[in-house]
């Protein structure tokens, strides 16, 4: 998930970071990049241990369970995410997107790696729904442990903290996330202070450490130790987010933090859980709450929702980041993205993507209504990413690092087989729940290929029709076009044509203006693009320039305030003195033309959710004329 509540910086900045600033950063990652992975321990050993319990525990079971929990930390986390992937960055940016930008040209484009970076995002937004829900409910669930009154209102304030989340992040939540850290930080002391205090009552369980425990459970237990293998993996959700925010912290802030204090805190609570259960086997209905004395726990589980809250909110905001991410690679509609901070660029709100969580959590919550009914919805999105994550990155060592075939498989071959071992145990869940994540992302995933599709086959026909800036600039010089002072910007996606907009006006109101610019705005595979390399300047004739903009995946265009940078290198242009000339294009379905019918619906539908040009690109509204033509698709 991608962090909006600090600026993004280059790998260079992070390198040149202070101490100050470096311990800073750490703190910040506590809280956003490890909010997620920081509530798994409310469920995560309860659920894996719940199902070879049915005839009650043993010892040995203890011990396995454990084992895995912490093993899967160890493997996944640490070995995959935290010492390699936080190398593998797209200029400094890390997450799915941006591995598949990274790829997807070397040396070609590529239809498997479409599909991979698709499926990827896809499996992510349904993560993003799941986890507010899984979270708040479990957190919330711990009041029924300091008095039985409140079992019958636990889901009526689950849903109450879930809809405020959702309706403050049209206000941004910059002033909040400074406490995001420091809270979060108080959240793990607090996880490993309790599970030492149950470690100091049975230190035996610190034989779970060794991997024996793990291997040898999973062998003897066949078919249930499969089932508790896809519960295992709820320990490491939020995983994605090491990689994913490595643009806003940087990797040495990150494995800091995960050294330092994450890991500590999430294995001595294992542990602990694991030590209360081989002292009081009744436990296991409950372990993470029932380590706190009972004069502690109404804390605790204020705490523990607060902690969710955080988590739930690092989720929201990487959904708004990583739907920045596609509109920018072309897989979804420019939606409307409202900036909610002045000085901080990442704190962005869109409106449609944060009204769609909101009914798909409501959806989940109300229909699951306990979190042990949710964990079987929940590993497949996880575990499916992490697939897609580890086969891109396969990609990545090959085609941009270089490395053989060979070795580069090799190199991952032993992650790969892991994680299709839970993917697997989480499929085995799907008649459970695990369908939830399946639905979302295939419809996420046809979305974003309709999108893709559609949009490549509108710019290709309309490049059969279009007329060769070549051939116009040299007739228009020399016609009876009458001449109207000021610059005019014609945008268009093709920067060797004339825009259709620029034909439509001669048509109609039969003049040009002294001065035009042939704008293109184009996204490139890398984050950010310098501010000295945005701008492409070339001069056509007195009259006629053309220029194209290079804008990073992750950032928003800013057109007007690209253009006036322009003027540093000679370009014309006066605000005051300029119109912007856009086309507006009515769709409609055609049997005969383009894609299947259906498929032309669904692409009208998105297109009529796509924010107007005028304030995607930041232009200025009182300077925009907007042409229109009939489109069909």
């Amino acid at each position: 998930m991608q962090s909006s509540h600090l600026p993004a910086s280059s790998s260079a900045d992070k390198a040149r970071a202070t101490p100050t600033r470096t311990a800073a950063l750490t703190v910040g990652a506590v809280g956003i990049v490890y909010g997620d992975i920081g509530t798994s321990p409310l469920y995560a050993f309860r659920e894996a241990i719940r199902p070879a319990a049915v005839d009650g525990v043993t010892d040995l079971e203890v011990f396995g369970v454990v084992s895995l929990l912490l093993w899967a930390l160890i493997l996944i986390v640490t070995l995959k995410y935290v010492l390699f992937l936080l190398r593998a960055d797209n200029r400094g940016e890390g997450g799915v997107l941006a591995l598949f930008a990274l790829v997807q040209n070397y040396p070609k484009r590529s239809g498997v790696v479409f599909v991979l970076g698709v499926t990827g995002a896809a499996l992510f937004f349904g993560d993003a729904i799941i986890t507010p829900a899984i979270s708040v409910l479990s957190a919330v669930e711990g009041l029924k442990l300091v008095t039985p009154l409140f079992e019958p209102y636990v889901l009526p304030i689950s849903i109450g903290i879930l809809i405020s989340l959702f309706l403050v992040q049209s206000r941004g939540t910059g002033p909040l996330a400074r406490w995001f850290g420091p809270i979060t930080a108080v959240w793990f002391v607090a996880m490993g202070a309790a599970g030492v205090a149950q470690i100091i009552g049975a230190p035996e369980i610190l034989q779970a450490l060794h991997p024996r425990h793990a291997l040898s459970f999973m062998v003897s237990h066949g078919s249930v130790g499969f089932v508790v293998l896809g519960a295992v993996f709820l320990s490491v959700t939020g995983a994605e987010a090491l990689y994913a925010d490595l643009g806003h912290f940087g990797r040495k802030p990150i494995q800091i933090a995960w050294f330092a204090l994450v890991f500590p805190a999430l294995a001595l609570n294992y542990l602990g859980q694991g030590a209360l259960v081989l002292q009081t086997p009744s436990a296991v209905t409950d372990p993470f709450f029932l380590m706190v004395p009972s004069w502690a726990l109404p804390g605790f589980v204020v705490l523990a929702t607060i902690a969710t809250v955080i988590a739930s909110q690092a989720v929201i905001t990487g959904a708004f980041s990583m739907t920045r991410q596609a509109i920018q690679l072309g897989l979804l509609p420019r939606l409307v993205i409202r900036h909610t901070s002045s000085t901080e660029t990442g704190q962005i709100y869109l409106p449609v993507i944060n009204g769609l969580l909101l009914v798909g959590v409501l959806m989940l919550v109300v229909g699951f209504q306990t979190s042990t009914a949710l964990a079987a919805a929940y590993g497949i999105a996880v575990s499916g990413t992490m697939v897609v994550t580890t086969a891109l990155a396969y990609l990545m060592l090959h085609r941009v690092w270089g490395l053989p075939k060979l070795l580069s498989g090799l190199a991952l071959l032993p992650i790969l087989l892991i994680e299709l071992a839970f993917f697997a145990a989480n499929a085995a869940k799907v008649p459970d729940g695990g369908y939830v994540p399946l639905m979302l992302g295939g419809a996420v995933v046809i979305v974003m290929w309709i999108w893709s599709r559609g949009t490549q086959q509108l710019y290709l026909r309309s490049q059969t029709q279009a007329v060769p800036l070549s051939d116009f600039v040299p007739r228009i010089e020399t016609g009876s076009a009458l001449r109207v002072p000021g610059t005019a910007v014609f945008l268009t996606s093709d920067a060797q044509a004339t825009p259709p907009a620029l034909l439509h006006n001669l048509k109609h109101n039969h003049v040009l203006h002294e001065h035009i610019i042939i704008l293109t705005v184009k996204t490139s595979d890398i984050p950010h693009v310098p501010e000295g390399e945005r701008a492409l300047i070339e001069h056509i004739s007195d009259r006629f320039e053309r220029v194209t903009l290079q804008f990073g995946f992750m950032e928003t265009p800013n057109i007007n305030r690209a253009l006036g940078n322009c003027r540093k290198q000679g370009l014309k242009f006066e605000g005051m003195k300029t119109s912007f000339f856009l086309g507006r294009r009515k769709l409609v379905a055609k049997p005969d033309v383009g894609m299947p019918v259906w498929q032309d619906h669904i692409y009208i539908f998105l297109s009529r959710l796509s924010a107007d040009p005028t304030d995607f690109y930041h232009l200025p509204r009182d300077r925009v004329v907007e042409l229109g033509s009939q489109v069909a698709v």
